[in-house]
């Protein structure tokens, strides 16, 4: 059983990136393993239907639903923009979605979400988005355990793991929620 981790940020210094590769990390922990993929090495042109004619679907996409198949879970961390996903993960949603193949990665893998705020919402307006795009807009099953990380600036110890041990364990049950889920799912 295998779990992929990344997020909907490309900034260096991204929360959410940081939320991501702990989840990583947690299930490296707990014998499972897993990876972190950075959407900086998945550049992808803005969707636009005409370019897919003229040009097909971007190598990046197809290479990045290839990296999807891989794996049994998938959590997707997001930051919030303006109540919302950013323009970066749905535009890499939206590519992806154009790669044809069978069966679906979408409809054959566990997701999660989970995202990171320095706001009071911790994400939780854009968890919404995801989870709604994920489910009804691509036919995922998404699990309803979710983190979503107010704070976000100090919300970080040096090690990458949580200051809060109880926002720590909570992080880390929703990874064991994934991981469960994404074994069931499999057999």
């Amino acid at each position: 059983m295998r779990l992929l981790f990344f997020a909907g940020s490309a900034r260096e210094g991204s929360h959410n990136k940081k939320l991501a590769r702990l989840g990583q990390k947690v299930a490296e922990a707990n014998g499972i393993e897993a990876v972190f993929a950075d959407l900086c090495d998945y550049s992808m042109p803005i969707y636009h239907g005409d370019l897919e004619d003229a040009e097909g679907v971007p190598e990046r996409a197809q290479a990045l639903k290839a990296l999807l198949a891989e794996y049994d879970g998938v959590m997707i961390v997001t930051p919030e923009y303006n109540a919302g996903i950013p323009a970066l993960l749905k535009n890499t949603l939206d590519w992806v979605s154009r790669v044809r193949t069978e069966p679906d990665v979408f409809r054959t893998r566990v997701f999660a979400v989970s995202g990171a705020s320095p706001g009071y919402y911790g994400a939780m307006r854009s968890l919404l988005q995801l989870r709604e795009i994920l489910a009804v807009g691509l036919g995922a099953t998404v699990i309803p355990q979710q983190m979503a990380l107010p704070g976000a600036m100090k919300a970080f110890a040096e090690d990458g793991s949580l200051v809060d041990d109880t926002r720590q364990k909570m992080f880390a049950d929703v990874v064991e929620a994934l991981a469960v889920a994404a074994r069931k799912f499999a057999a």
